[in-house]
């Protein structure tokens, strides 16, 4: 893929920066982020530019990165995989931008109780398969 986005180990040195930098070493994030669960950019509203986040502050190039592959609804699992960063980095990093109101996290049909019977019976009918 030739669309400029920076990807974990693309080049033929290893990546430089420790996924667990990325995130300031933490591991936990504040919003449901399963590996299905989708998320869209937020386009930032009429006459202002969708420029650094409030307080002037900068944002890294993975999650530059994020905000351009989400201008098009995309799940978590799909943005780790494009992006070849850690699911748990992802998911620290979806959350600290839904935070600063730069994506939306959109719910996965089921709630946070037990898990949706139908979702689970087509992964073991695709397991199977294989």
């Amino acid at each position: 893929m030739g669309d400029g986005l920076p990807r974990r180990g693309a080049g033929s040195r290893p990546a430089r920066v420790r996924p667990y930098s990325l995130t300031g070493g933490r591991t936990r994030f504040g919003h449901v982020l399963l590996v299905e669960t989708f998320v869209a950019a937020v386009e930032a509203p009429e006459g202002q530019p969708s420029g650094p986040p409030q307080g002037g502050a900068r944002m890294m190039p993975e999650m530059r990165s994020i905000v351009e592959l989400c201008h098009r609804m995309r799940t978590v699992a799909e943005i780790a995989a494009l992006l070849r960063i850690p699911l748990g980095v992802v998911r620290v990093l979806l959350s600290d931008l839904a935070d600063q109101g730069r994506i939306r996290v959109y719910g996965t049909g089921h709630g946070p109780g037990a898990p949706d019977r139908v979702l689970l019976e087509r992964v073991l009918s695709g397991l199977r398969r294989l």
